[in-house]
This record gives structure tokens, sequence and C-alpha cells, in this order.
């Protein structure tokens, strides 16, 4: 049974970590879990489920699509390497935009990347209990499969970090040999021509059916929400930091294969798929992966596929439940959250930070009760601009970073980010692109509702405790 006993010295080191690196977690993550962490990161919801509705509006150019946010992401994910080989630590962006931007900063940051992982965790629970409905037809309702899901992650997140790692490390392999195993067959249909597809199988379905951007140019741009979306998580390397046994080593080993991940799971996998089924023929809602299977007459194939899927869902809300729980410590040890969510359990696990996030993770049941056909739409928008929220500050720490770098205020990273400040300068840009997109599309404007509000709530909350502390660091000055 997962041991919930809770240490009574929260911010003492144990298991070798650091007081300023580790915060009194345990360095357990090795080199081939932060690997698969990485790679698992960015392959999840927003590739298996989100793909089919992009593929909808923007036919074959979603490729390019994926490829190009796939260069900005690359960008990012180094500048967040060159600011973790100067300090890495477990807050990350939070501790990095409380350093490099204020007090405020790491506050709104915190707390909107924990709000990101809770949403997201809603996101990928809902998409986990969609994907059951292929065995099932309906015969259990969509909200149980939620509320089962939701409580099993829960159970798991309570277990020490290592068995995390080492869950994540076999739901990671899962999920990347079954996207190479999707590439190889699409190979063999294209060559070898085996299988119900193999008579309309050709490279040339990415251009016949009235080009490569058969909806215009326009179409392919109001996909780029649903393409970052896809891309969510694989800054969470940043967050294992703190857990991680040789962090100068691994990570920046783990942020360097980020564009042969892009290249081969996004790129790659969507140039196959849509060379062996007509883009015409995928529809919002449906899996690609699910349905190229069908397509292909191989039935056991999809149902595999679908294992797969519903594995790469519970793997990013298995990530989620483990993200927000140490993001709320980190606030709460710096004085911008409430001082009951620093408890650790012996095993190293943030105990009333997950609980309280696995909690709200529960609002999930209910819309998928109360809405389950828009239940996914409803929250997918709302976790890209929320999480976006934490590649901005990435980009503008890193720029704010390498300046005072430069000047010798502050000591050099070994892992700089190449082009930087420019590279991260065209990343913003890009981001600010994507989310006027988003003002754009009537279905994701809410999120920029929401947004606002979710802004004024902060910035509220954040001048109350100020009052009441006035004098407290948290509020007054960065570390």
């Amino acid at each position: 049974m997962t041991s919930v006993q809770v240490e009574h010295d929260d911010t003492k080191p144990s298991g070798g970590g650091e007081p300023e690196a580790g915060g009194g977690y345990h360095r357990t993550l090795g080199a081939r879990q932060i690997q698969m962490i990485a790679i698992g990161g960015a392959i999840g919801t927003g590739l298996f489920l989100g793909a089919g509705k992009a593929i909808s509006k923007a036919g074959p150019s979603l490729i390019l699509a994926y490829a190009i946010a796939g260069l900005v992401i690359f960008f990012i994910m180094r500048a967040l390497g060159e600011l973790l080989m100067y300090r890495p630590v477990s807050g990350s962006f939070s501790d990095y935009a409380r350093e490099f931007l204020g007090p405020f900063w790491g506050y709104v940051t915190g707390w909107t990347y924990w709000l990101f992982w809770v949403v997201t965790g809603i996101v990928e629970v809902t998409a986990a209990a969609k994907y059951m409905s292929f065995w099932t037809h309906g015969s259990f309702p969509q909200w149980g499969f939620a509320l089962i899901f939701t409580l099993i992650l829960y159970a798991a997140n309570l277990i020490s970090v290592k068995l995390f790692g080492e869950l994540e490390f076999w739901f990671s392999m899962v999920k990347v040999t079954a996207i190479v195993g999707m590439i190889l067959i699409c190979a063999g249909i294209l060559t070898i021509g085996f299988s119900d597809a193999a008579d309309t199988a050709t490279v040339s379905n990415l251009w016949n059916d009235r080009g490569f951007f058969p909806n215009g140019i326009g179409e392919t741009l109001m996909t780029l929400q649903i393409v970052m979306f896809a891309f969510l998580a694989v800054e969470l390397v940043g967050v294992t930091a703190g857990e991680s046994k040789d962090p100068e080593k691994t990570l920046p080993k783990a942020i360097n294969t980020v564009p042969w991940r892009i290249a081969v799971f996004y790129v790659g996998a969507l140039i196959m798929i849509l060379s062996v089924i007509p883009w015409n023929q995928f529809k919002a809602g449906e899996s690609p992966f699910v349905l190229a299977f069908e397509k292909m007459g191989l039935g056991v194939g999809a149902a595999i596929v679908n294992f797969v899927v519903l594995t790469a869902a519970l793997s990013s809300c298995n990530s989620g439940m483990y993200s927000t729980g140490r993001m709320l410590r980190d606030l709460a040890l710096n004085g911008q959250g409430p001082k009951v969510f620093t408890k650790l359990t012996r095993s190293g696990t943030p105990l009333v930070g997950t609980t309280f996030s696995a909690a709200l993770m529960l609002v999930g049941v209910w819309i998928n009760y109360v809405a389950p056909g828009k239940a996914f739409d409803y929250v997918v928008s709302f976790a890209t601009i929320s999480g976006m929220w934490a590649w901005i500050m990435i980009l503008v720490c890193q720029i704010r970073y390498r300046a005072k770098a430069d000047r010798g205020e502050l000591p050099g990273s070994s892992f700089r980010a190449p082009g930087a400040p420019y590279t991260s300068w065209f990343a913003l840009a890009f981001i600010a692109m994507v989310i006027v997109m988003m003002g754009i599309d009537a279905d994701a404007r809410v999120s920029l509702y929401c947004a606002p509000l979710w802004g004024l709530i902060l910035g509220v909350s954040y001048l109350v405790m100020k009052s009441r502390d006035p004098r407290g660091s948290a509020f007054t000055k960065a570390p």
C-alpha cells in the first residue's frame, strides 16, 4: 500500500536533493525515464483525437502546420533548456517568472500552469471515456468511465515518483511503438500493396483532391489552435528538474530529441496516413489512427490502436496530476499559496496538492454527464490558451536571462539556445498569431473570454494576499 505519512520538515531535501534544486523531492527519475517522459509528453489526445477535426478542416496541409509549429516548439524548448541549465528547479516556469519578471508574474504563471493541467486532465479523461465507447457502444455511460479513470489515476499518483516515472516510461513506450508500427504498415501498403486500402493508397492523395490546401490557407491557419494543443506538455520535462538524478545531462539530451520526435510522430505519421486514406474521409470526433485501421480492413488493428490512444490519454492525465501537485507546492513554498500544499509524503509525493487537483478534475465527470458530445470541444480551447501562457513566460524569461548573462550580471548557461534572442522573439510572434486565430474561430473564442476572467481572479487574489502581508518577500521582490 502507498505510504501517506507526512514529513514535518518540508523544505529540507531528502534522497540526495539539494535545497534549491530538489526542494525536498527525491531525485529518482533516471535518464531512461526522463527521455520517455519527454517523448511521450508530446504524444497525446491532440494527435490521436484532435487531429481528426484538423484533417477535416485543413486536409494534407495540416502536415505543414505541424512542421512549422514543431519548429517553434523546438525554439521554446531550447529556451527552457537554457534556463534549466542556469538553475534547475522544480517550480520551473513559475520560479523563473518570479526571478526575472517579479513575484506577481510568478504567482500568475504558477496558478495558470496548475489550471492548465487541471483542465488538460479533464480533456484527457474525457478522451479516454470516448475511446471506451469503441468497445461498449454506449452501453456504459461516458461519465462513468471518466469517474473511474480519475479515481484510478489519483490513486496511482500517491505512489512514489520513481514508480510514476516507470509507469510513464511504459505508457510512452506503448505510444511510440504504436506510431512507428502504423508508419511501417502504411509504408508496406504503399510499396507492397496489401489490405483493403491498397487500391487507393498513393502519395498523390496528398494533392489529388483540390490540392495540398483543399480549403485554402485560411482554414489551415484556423487549425493552429488544435496543432499547438497537440504539442502542449512538451515542457513537462522542466517540472521534473527537481526530481531528475542528473539534470545537467538528462534534460539537454531530452530537449534535443524534440526535432526528430516531431518529424517522426507528427509529420511522418500524417504523411503516411493521408497517403493511404484520402483526407476527406476523416471527420471531427474520430481518431484518424483508428479510422485508418478500419479503412485498411484490419479490425483487430483498430482495436489495438484504440487501446493505445486510450493509454495515451490516461498517460497525459497522469502527468497532469503529477504536475499540479508540484506546481501548488512551489507556490506554497514561495508564500503564494496555502502552506498546507508544502506537505510531502515519506515517498516524496505532494499529497494535499495532488488531492486538491484531482478533486477539481472531477468537474470533467460532470461535463461528461451533462454534455458528453461537446465535452472535448468545451475544454480544449481553454487548455490551449492557459498552456501557451507557460510558453510565453519561458520565452520572455529566457530573453531577460540572456540579456543579464551577456552583461555578466548572471552566470552563463551551459546549454545556450541557438539563435536566441531572435528565435525567442519569432516564437512569441507565432504564439500571438495563434491567439489571433483563436479569436477569429467562433468555437475557440470562448477561451479568450475566459482568460481575462481568470486574469482578474488572479489579480484580485494577489492584491488581497499582498494586503495581508505587505512586507512579505513573496509579494515585494523576486528571489
